[in-house]
């Protein structure tokens, strides 16, 4: 079965805010979730409401999906769908604000404890048109949150049960409402929902085990990339929680502009210039390719916008074997001043032309 477009099933368009994302989460959260709305449909459609969210609030996922839609997740180790692995997405916080601090027992702050996967981050480089078409190694400067290595990212030491959730990590409480009494179930403020508390705060993380920090990485740039495409590299984003593996780090490239050839996809074009003597009579003429100089044969004849292929001169593709052509338009250009010698060499040319019998008929017929 097709899975719903997931803007379709938040209801929101394809440029909506994370702030609307979330808001119309909230919503369909609110009507859906199987505590409140016990109509057999509801579970699946909490469901999905819940895939959704998971990818359009995660900038990184949410630019896969918009380039490539479910395809993009295809591949992940997915569901019994096939899709995209939500389980280990925390939706603990946003169900926080929802429900008040928990609602029933399907939110339990102890999810925290789970090993997840750190944030996937993004970072735009340039690159010169050299560098794209044949690819380069370039060093480069990210920022980035990794486990603090005073704690070894567990933000403290001397570790202990937490006294407050008696290392839950959670906190219950009955809350009363128009419809009755509930048990709601809460992160514990004191522990964050880990379960455990340290004697002695780490100073370096101020207990949070994680640290901002700027890193230098050398990445591998592949041959024929082109602007606004994006390299995911493995395990550099940022760190994961509990354990977790490191998030992915994307590279969006901004490819600078060729002073005379224009690219277009992997096939590139040059608009090399004629005088009229050289379009009539043909000529040889040496032009620069991406791979050296070659010797152009003009045929004699040549009319403005003709272009000529060279096959195999383009650039490589990255997703595939084979490389592009590359393209010369022929631009013929007419003089705008003349000298007096040259001015009697156009005037008898057109004289010859007159006396043309294809010339001769259009003057007879304009008579």
């Amino acid at each position: 079965m097709n899975k719903k477009d997931y803007y379709e099933v938040l209801g929101v368009k394809k440029d909506a805010s994370q702030d609307e994302i979330k808001s119309a989460f909230r919503k369909l959260a609110k009507k859906y979730h199987p505590d409140i709305n016990h109509d057999a449909d509801a579970p699946e459609k909490f469901k999905e409401a819940e895939e959704a969210y998971s990818v359009l609030s995660d900038e990184g996922k949410r630019r896969q999906y918009d380039q490539f839609g479910h395809a993009a997740f295809q591949n992940n180790g997915g569901g019994a769908s096939g899709g995209y692995d939500f389980s280990d997405f925390d939706f603990s916080d946003i169900f926080s604000e929802i429900f008040g601090g928990g609602f029933g027992g399907n939110f339990s702050g102890g999810r925290r404890n789970r090993a997840t996967k750190g944030r996937d981050t993004l970072t735009k480089i340039k690159l010169t048109f050299k560098e794209a078409v044949f690819g380069c190694t370039k060093e480069i400067e990210v920022d980035t949150v990794e486990n603090c290595k005073y704690c070894d990212g567990e933000g403290g030491t001397g570790e202990k049960t937490c006294p407050r959730c008696h290392g839950s990590g959670v906190v219950t409480a009955e809350q009363r409402t128009i419809l009755g009494s509930f048990m709601t179930r809460t992160t514990c403020p004191d522990c964050g929902g880990k379960g455990r508390t340290y004697e002695n705060t780490c100073t370096h993380c101020h207990g949070k085990g994680k640290v901002k920090v700027t890193k230098t990485i050398e990445v591998k740039i592949p041959a024929g990339v082109d602007n606004g495409n994006q390299l995911r590299v493995p395990g550099k984003g940022e760190a994961g929680a509990n354990g977790g593996p490191n998030g992915d780090l994307y590279l969006e490239f901004i490819v600078q502009d060729h002073p005379i050839f224009d690219r277009d996809g992997k096939d590139i074009y040059l608009t090399l210039p004629l005088t009229i003597p050289e379009a009539v009579l043909g000529c040889k003429k040496d032009i620069p390719t991406l791979y050296g100089k070659v010797t152009l044969t003009i045929p004699a004849g040549t009319s403005a916008n003709d272009k000529m292929r060279l096959k195999g001169k383009g650039i490589e593709d990255p997703n595939s074997y084979g490389k592009g052509d590359m393209y010369v338009l022929l631009d013929i250009k007419v003089p705008t001043k003349l000298t007096r010698e040259q001015k009697k060499l156009y005037e008898a040319l057109g004289d010859i032309e007159n006396n043309d019998s294809w010339f001769k008929k259009i003057k007879d017929f304009l008579k």
